[in-house]
C-alpha cells in the first residue's frame, strides 16, 4: 500500500507557480511528506514552564524551544506506549497539543496588543479551543474572551477543552461569525480569525488532505473567508488589532483576502509588519509584512498569519435581532455569603473572582465586563458553573462543580486527598475509587494527583464518588504514572 501523502499535479503545479524564489520546491514536496513533529504549549494558567520541564524531564521527554512562542515546544516523547494525549500533563489540562505553527496567530496579536482586565477579544472560529485555551492564558484568565464556534458539535469539544485547561473568562457562543460585525459594531478591542479554510497546509498530519482538492471549492471558501473578515472588521474598535490566519497556502485564501479587505475600507486598514515577530520571522515575511509559512522553512505545516489595525471608524449595515429573556438573576447577598461561606468551609477557597449569577438551583461566575454584551447577544453558555444548591431549609447544602475547582482548586487548604498513579487513573476512567485509606469519612474533597487539583468526589464510607464530567472521561490507554 502506498503511504505517501496524497498531492496532485495541480496543486503542485499551483505551489510551483506560487512558491518564493528563495525556496526550492523539491524542498516543498520532501517536507510534505515528513511526518510532523509532535510540539506541545505549556498552559500558564496552572503550571510554570520550569515546573513542566521538571515533569517532563522524569517523562525522559526531550523539550526544543518554538522560536515564536515562550510557553511551546517540540516535544521527542520517545517509544512511550502511552499517547501524549492520554498523559497525566495532558488530561489535567497542564499542557495542550497543539502544532507548532498554530501558534503563531496568538503570538501575532499579543505582539501587538496587550491585555489586562478590562480586555474584550473575540476568537470568532474557535473550535476545538487551541488558540482559545492559548489566548486565554496570554489574558491570565481576565478580561473577556468570546469563543464563537458554528458546529455544534464542536461547541462541544470547544467547552470540553475550557473545562480541562482551567478557563474561567471565556463565554462560548454559537453563530455564522458573519453575524458579529453588525450585531456587535465596534466592540472588541482585538479580534482572532482563525478562517475556514481549504486546509493546504496540514497534509503532514492528514495524508489524504488534498483528496478532495480544486481550483474551485478554494474560489468557494474564498467568499466565505471575504464575508468573515469583513465582518470581523466591522466588530472590532477603532484602534483594535485584527489578526487572520488560515492553515492553507493558496494566495487567494491569503493575501488575496486582506488585499481586499484593505480596498474594501481602504485607509482604516493597517497591514502590520509580522517580520520581527521572533528570529528568522523574517524567513517566512511577504512584502506587507504578513508570514507565508511553507512547512519546510521552520519545519511545520503549512500557514498564514496577517496582523491588521483598524485606524478609523467604520458603520456596519443595520439588522434586526431578537434575543429571548435572559435566563440568569444576581442572587441575594444571604445566598450568595452562603456558597462562599461553603466553599470557605469546606475547601478554605476565599478568592473567588467574577460576578456571580443565579439559573433556578444553579451558581455560575461571569467574566466581569460581560454585563455590556449580555442585552446584545445570546450565549450558548457563560462563565463556569460553580455549584448547584439541593433540598431545602436545614437540609439544604450545595454541590461544587467540576470546572470551579479545576480553576480555583489550587487555593484549596482542606479537604485536599492525595492520589496515587492507580486512583488517578481510576479517576479519569470515570470510575469511584475504592479501598480508600482517608481520614475524611464523607463530604466533598479535591482530588490531587502530583500536586494538581484533577477534580473532586463525594467520600461515601470507603470510597470516592466520582464526578468527572462525561466528556472528559478517557477509558483506556492512559497514563500509568
Amino acid at each position: 500500500m502506498d503511504n505517501r501523502t496524497l498531492l496532485p499535479p495541480e496543486f503542485i503545479n499551483k505551489m510551483s507557480d506560487i512558491l518564493p524564489k528563495t525556496l526550492a520546491l523539491s524542498d516543498f514536496l520532501d517536507a510534505c511528506q515528513r511526518p510532523l513533529r509532535p510540539a506541545v504549549r505549556v498552559n500558564t494558567l496552572k503550571i510554570s514552564i520550569d515546573d513542566f520541564k521538571l515533569l517532563a524531564s522524569e517523562h525522559n521527554w526531550q523539550l526544543s524551544s518554538i522560536p515564536w512562542c515562550t510557553e511551546g515546544f517540540w516535544i521527542d516523547a520517545g517509544e512511550q506506549l502511552t499517547p501524549l494525549g492520554n498523559s497525566f500533563e495532558h488530561l489535567s489540562g497542564l499542557c495542550y497539543l497543539q502544532e507548532a505553527s498554530s501558534m503563531l496567530p496568538v503570538s501575532a496579536l499579543s505582539h501587538f496588543f496587550k491585555t489586562d482586565e478590562h480586555s474584550t477579544i473575540l476568537d470568532m472560529a474557535a473550535a476545538p479551543g487551541s488558540k482559545t485555551t492559548q489566548l486565554a492564558a496570554q489574558m491570565n484568565n481576565q478580561g473577556l474572551l468570546i469563543a464563537n464556534e458554528y458546529s455544534a458539535s464542536r461547541v462541544k469539544i470547544l467547552h470540553a477543552n475550557m473545562q480541562r485547561c482551567g478557563i474561567k473568562n471565556v463565554a462560548l457562543t454559537h453563530f455564522d461569525g458573519k453575524i458579529f460585525g453588525s450585531w456587535l459594531e465596534n466592540t472588541f478591542d482585538a479580534i482572532l480569525l482563525d478562517a475556514p479554510c481549504s486546509g493546504e497546509g496540514t497534509v503532514r498530519k492528514d495524508k489524504h488532505a488534498m483528496k478532495n482538492w480544486s481550483q474551485s471549492s478554494i474560489e468557494s471558501i474564498a467568499l466565505t473567508q471575504q464575508a468573515l473578515i469583513e465582518s470581523a472588521f466591522y466588530a472590532l474598535k477603532e484602534d483594535g488589532i485584527l489578526v487572520y490566519s488560515t492553515c492553507t497556502l493558496s494566495l487567494e485564501e491569503n493575501q488575496d483576502i486582506c488585499h481586499a479587505l484593505k480596498e474594501r475600507f481602504t485607509d482604516c486598514v493597517e497591514f502590520l509588519n509580522l517580520s520581527d515577530l521572533f528570529k528568522g520571522a523574517d524567513k517566512a515575511a511577504t512584502t506587507e509584512g504578513f508570514l507565508h509559512v511553507w512547512p519546510q522553512i521552520y519545519d511545520t505545516e503549512g500557514f498564514f498569519v496577517a496582523a491588521i489595525r483598524k485606524v478609523g471608524k467604520t458603520t456596519a449595515p443595520s439588522v434586526k435581532k431578537r434575543l429571548g429573556k435572559f435566563p440568569f438573576i444576581r442572587p441575594t447577598r444571604q445566598k450568595e455569603a452562603e456558597l462562599y461561606e461553603y466553599f470557605e468551609t469546606q475547601f478554605g477557597i476565599t478568592n473567588i473572582t467574577g460576578m456571580l449569577y443565579q439559573r433556578d438551583q444553579e451558581f455560575w461566575l461571569f467574566p466581569d465586563p460581560i454585563k455590556a454584551l449580555i442585552p446584545k447577544i445570546r450565549f450558548s453558555r457563560l462563565g463556569i458553573k460553580i455549584a448547584e444548591e439541593f433540598g431545602s431549609g436545614r437540609k439544604s447544602g450545595f454541590k461544587s462543580m467540576h470546572e470551579f475547582l479545576t480553576c480555583f482548586g489550587a487555593q484549596a487548604t482542606k479537604n485536599v486527598l492525595i492520589l496515587n498513579a492507580e486512583q488517578a487513573q481510576t479517576f479519569y476512567q470515570g470510575r469511584d475509587i475504592r479501598e480508600l485509606h482517608s481520614e475524611i469519612r464523607s463530604g466533598e474533597v479535591l482530588l490531587s494527583y502530583r500536586n494538581t487539583v484533577i477534580g473532586f468526589g463525594k467520600v461515601l464510607n470507603n470510597r470516592i464518588k466520582n464526578n468527572l464530567p462525561r466528556e472528559l472521561i478517557r477509558d483506556n490507554n492512559i497514563f500509568t504514572k
